[in-house]
C-alpha cells in the first residue's frame, strides 16, 4: 500500500501537475498500471452490492480449516468440521502427515475462487457451487471477515459496506403449513395476485402465532448489535450496515416465513439496511416461484412500509436460460415487488418494453448495482455487450459494486478500473457521481450517519483532488 502511494505521488510530482483530476484520468484510459494506482487513491464511497461470505478471501478460511483440523473431500474439495457419512473425507492432519497438504492447499484455493480459474467447470458452476465448499469455515466466524473486510476497505479507501452478513437463524416448525405450498403455485401459475395475497395473509397470521417476531428480535439483539458493538465496526473511518436475506431454492412456506422475520428485523434494527433475495437466478425454484417471491416482497412491502429492499434481478443472460426468460424478472422486480435499487439487471435489453422500464427508473430514482468483475467471470457478461451504456444513456442511477470480492479475487479498485478503460465516455465528473450514489442510494437508516458520510465523502475528494494541484 505504502509503495503504491509512493508511486501515485511520484507520477504526480514528476508530470508537474497543472491539470485536474479529470485531465490526468484522460490521459491514462488505456494503462492499466496507472489507473490502479489513481482508483486506489480515489474516495470510493459505499460498496452496496456485498455477499460477506463471498467477499472474504480464501486464504484466511483455509487456514481456519487446517488449524482445526477439518475434515477435507479430496474429490470435490469441500470441508466439514465433523465426518459425513458419504465421501472421501480426510483430516487435515492426515494430509499434512502424508506429505499431501500442499498439493490440496492449491487445489482448494482453485475451487473456493477464480485463482488460476482455467474452464474446466462452468465459471457460474464453480462460483455459486464454492459457497457451500467452505460454508462451515464461516460458522462462528463472522468476526474475523467483518474486520478483514473493514480492513481492506479502509485500505482502498471505502468507506461503507451494506453487506448481506448472515440469514436469521429459525427453527419454527411449519410442516402443519405446508399445503400453502401448493396453494401459492397453483395461484401463482395463474398469475393470480388476489388470491396469492390472500393465500399469504393467511398464512402471515399464522407465522405471527408462531412467534416470529422473537427470531428478529433475538437476530438484532443477541446476534447483531453486539458483534458490530464488540467489534468497534463503524469509526470516523468506516461505517457497515446489514442486509437481510432470503434464499431463492427454498420452498415457498419456508421463504416467505424467513422473509417475514426478515422485515420484521429490518423494522426494528437501525442496523439493518434493508432485505434482499439471493441464489442462483437460474435455479428450477428461482425461475418457478420468482413472480411469486416478487409478490411475496409486495406483501410484506404493505406490512412494512418503511423497510427498503435492493433485488437480485435480471442476472441471466442468452443461453442461460430461454430467451423468453429474458424478458420479466427486472420487470416483475419494480412494478410487481417495489424494488427500491435492483442488483445486476444484466438482461435489461432483452426485458419486455426495456425502453419504458429504463425510464420508469431513472424517474423514480431506482438505481442499479453494477458489478463488472462479477458480471464477466459469471455470466461472460462485459465490455459493449454489458448494459452499463444502456442504464447511463438514460440516466438510471449507477452505483458501482463488488459483489463477492473474495471468490472471484478482485476488489473495488479493479471495479473502477474496469469502469474507466472500457468506457472512455466516462467522465472523472461522472465517477465521482456514481461513488456519492454509493452513498445517497444506501439503506442506511439513520439521516444524520449517512450525512456525516457525505460530508467524510467530501474531504476526502478535496484531498484527494489536490494531488493533482500545481506546486
Amino acid at each position: 500500500m505504502t509503495r503504491i502511494i509512493t508511486i501515485f505521488c511520484f507520477l504526480i510530482t514528476q508530470i508537474g501537475f497543472t491539470q485536474s483530476a479529470e485531465s490526468y484520468l484522460e490521459k491514462i484510459r488505456n494503462n492499466e498500471a496507472l489507473l490502479t494506482a489513481f482508483f486506489q487513491q480515489m474516495p470510493k464511497g459505499g460498496d452496496l452490492h456485498h455477499h460477506f461470505s463471498g467477499s472474504v478471501y480464501a486464504e484466511p478460511l483455509l487456514e481456519r480449516a487446517i488449524a482445526q483440523d477439518f475434515y477435507l473431500n479430496i474429490e470435490t474439495m469441500a470441508v466439514s468440521k465433523t465426518k459425513p457419512a458419504n465421501g472421501n473425507w480426510q483430516t487435515f492432519s492426515s494430509l499434512k502427515k502424508d506429505g499431501k497438504l500442499d498439493f490440496y492447499q492449491q487445489q482448494i484455493i482453485q475451487t473456493w475462487s477464480a485463482k488460476d480459474y482455467n474452464g474446466s467447470v462452468p465459471s457460474d458452476d464453480l462460483f455459486f457451487d464454492s459457497f457451500m465448499k467452505f460454508e462451515s469455515t464461516i460458522a462462528g466466524h463472522f468476526a474475523e471477515g467483518m474486520l478483514e473486510l473493514k480492513k481492506r476497505a479502509l485500505a482502498e479507501n471505502v468507506s461503507y459496506i451494506e453487506t448481506q452478513l448472515s440469514t436469521i437463524p429459525c427453527d419454527m416448525s411449519v410442516s402443519d403449513l405446508n399445503d400453502f405450498n401448493t396453494k401459492l403455485r397453483q395461484a401463482s401459475i395463474q398469475k393470480d395476485e388476489k388470491t396469492v395475497l390472500k393465500l399469504l395473509d393467511e398464512l402471515y397470521k399464522a407465522l405471527q402465532k408462531k412467534d416470529a417476531k422473537k427470531y428478529a428480535e433475538d437476530f438484532n439483539t443477541n446476534f447483531l448489535a453486539k458483534l458490530h458493538k464488540d467489534l468497534k465496526i463503524d469509526d470516523e473511518r468506516f461505517t457497515m450496515r446489514y442486509q437481510n436475506f432470503v434464499l431463492r431454492f427454498m420452498e415457498p412456506v419456508d421463504l416467505f416465513k424467513n422473509l417475514t422475520i426478515a422485515f420484521i428485523s429490518s423494522s426494528e434494527s437501525k442496523l439493518t439496511a434493508g432485505v434482499n433475495i439471493v441464489s442462483p437466478e437460474h435455479g428450477e425454484n428461482s425461475m418457478k416461484d420468482y413472480w411469486l417471491h416478487m409478490v411475496m416482497f409486495k406483501y410484506c412491502h404493505s406490512k412494512f412500509p418503511d423497510v427498503k429492499y435492493t433485488l437480485h434481478a435480471g442476472e441471466l443472460t442468452l443461453g442461460l436460460v430461454q430467451p423468453e426468460e429474458l424478458t420479466w424478472h427486472i420487470n416483475d422486480a419494480i412494478y410487481v415487488a417495489g424494488a427500491n435499487r435492483i442488483g445486476h439487471g444484466v438482461d435489461i435489453a432483452y426485458e419486455a418494453n426495456s425502453y419504458d422500464l429504463l425510464k420508469y427508473m431513472a424517474k423514480n430514482n431506482i438505481p442499479i448495482e453494477i458489478n463488472l468483475v462479477s458480471n464477466e467471470f459469471i455470466l461472460k457478461v462485459k465490455e459493449n455487450r454489458h448494459p452499463f451504456t444502456l442504464y447511463k444513456e438514460f440516466n438510471v442511477p449507477i452505483v458501482i459494486s463488488t459483489d463477492d470480492a473474495g471468490i472471484l479475487r478482485s476488489n473495488m479498485t479493479e471495479q473502477y478500473v474496469l469502469l474507466a478503460k472500457r468506457y472512455p465516455d466516462v467522465s472523472y465528473a461522472t465517477i465521482k457521481q456514481y461513488v456519492y450514489n454509493s452513498i445517497n442510494y444506501s439503506f442506511i437508516q439513520d439521516a444524520g450517519v449517512k450525512k456525516q458520510l457525505i460530508k467524510d465523502l467530501d474531504n476526502r475528494f478535496k484531498t484527494f483532488e489536490a494531488k493533482f494541484s500545481k506546486n
